[in-house]
C-alpha cells in the first residue's frame, strides 16, 4: 500500500508497507424500506445533474467561492518529495514512555530488493537496545508520526496520533477516589487477583458476528427470534459490596468470560505466520 525508505541516520533502507490488521464484519446492503430495492450512491455533477464516472473526478481546493485549484498526484509529491517517500527516524525512546492513547494502527515493513542487510541491522539494533524509533512519514496526503519496533523477524510501524489530536479527559465529569470505602476497594482487588491470567489474545473471538448470522438464518426461515441475553443493569450503590462478594464467589467456579483454560504454551501461538499481510 506504500513504498519508500526508512531513513536511519545516513542509511536509507528501501521498504514496502503492508497493513497488519483487518476487521471481521458482515457485508450489509442498504435497501429501500418500501420495496427492498438496493440503494445506489451516485456522484452527481451539481451543474448538469448528470452522474460522473470515478475516472473523471479530480481533487480541488477552493480558494474563492466557486473557484478551485486542481491538484494532481504529482503535486502532492512535489510538496515534499522526501516526506512522501521516506520514514525518517528522528529519535529513539523507551517504549514504556509512549502512552497507549497515542497508538492508532499497526503496519508491517518488508525490505525491498537488496535491502535485507540494512533492514536486519536496524531490526536487531532496535531489539538489542530495547528502544523504538520515532519518526514521520506521509500516507494518504497527510503527515503522520510513527514508532518503529522489532517484533520477531519483522519491523512493525505503529502509526501514532498527534498530541493535539487527543482530547483532555479532565473535561469529563469523573468521580474522586475518596468516595469508595476500604472494604469495597479490598474486595475489588481480590476479584482482580482471582481473574488475573496470562494474556492470550488468540483466546478472544468475535462471537457477535456469528450470533448475528444465526438471527439472519432464523429470519430467512421465518422463525421467531427469542431474546436470550439482556443488557446489563447498573449496579446500585447500596448493593455494591454484596455484588462484589457474589462476583468473588462466582469467579472461583468458572473460567473468565471469552477465555478457555490454558492448554497451550505461549510459544506455540503463531498468529502472524498464518495470515498474509493485507495490502490496502
Amino acid at each position: 500500500m506504500w513504498s519508500g525508505a526508512i531513513s536511519f541516520g545516513l542509511v536509507n533502507i528501501p521498504i514496502k508497507l503492508y497493513s497488519a490488521s483487518g476487521e471481521s464484519s458482515l457485508d450489509l446492503d442498504m435497501l429501500a424500506k418500501k420495496n427492498l430495492a438496493p440503494i445506489r450512491y451516485a456522484k452527481i455533477n451539481t451543474i448538469t445533474g448528470e452522474e460522473v464516472d470515478f475516472k473523471e473526478i479530480v481533487k480541488g481546493y477552493e480558494i474563492d467561492k466557486g473557484k478551485y485549484v486542481v491538484l494532481e498526484d504529482k503535486d502532492f509529491e512535489q510538496a515534499n518529495a522526501r516526506k512522501t517517500k521516506a520514514i525518517e527516524i528522528k529519535e529513539f525512546v523507551s517504549e514504556e514512555e509512549i502512552d497507549p492513547l497515542y497508538y492508532e494502527k499497526p503496519y508491517f515493513l518488508e525490505p525491498d530488493k537488496f535491502a535485507e542487510k540494512p533492514y536486519a541491522l536496524l531490526r536487531e539494533a532496535l531489539r538489542e537496545s530495547k528502544k523504538v524509533g520515532i519518526g514521520s512519514f506521509v500516507l494518504r496526503n497527510r503527515e503522520h508520526i510513527c514508532a518503529l519496533k522489532a517484533v520477531g523477524d519483522v519491523i512493525i510501524l505503529n502509526q501514532l496520533r498527534y498530541y493535539a489530536d487527543l482530547r483532555d479527559y479532565r473535561e469529563l465529569k469523573l468521580p474522586p477516589a475518596d468516595i469508595i470505602g476500604k472494604g469495597e476497594k479490598s474486595m475489588a482487588l481480590k476479584l482482580i487477583d482471582q481473574l488475573t491470567e496470562k494474556f492470550q489474545p488468540e483466546q478472544f473471538k468475535d462471537t457477535y458476528i456469528d450470533e448475528l448470522k444465526n438471527i439472519i438464518e432464523a429470519k430467512a426461515k421465518g422463525l421467531k427470534i427469542e431474546v436470550t441475553e439482556k443488557a446489563p443493569e447498573p449496579t446500585q450503590v447500596r448493593d455494591l459490596m454484596e455484588t462484589l462478594k457474589a462476583s468473588l464467589s462466582a469467579s472461583k467456579e468458572r473460567v473468565p468470560e471469552n477465555r478457555e483454560p490454558e492448554k497451550k504454551k505461549v510459544a506455540e501461538k503463531k498468529p502472524a505466520a498464518k495470515r498474509k499481510a493485507k495490502k490496502e
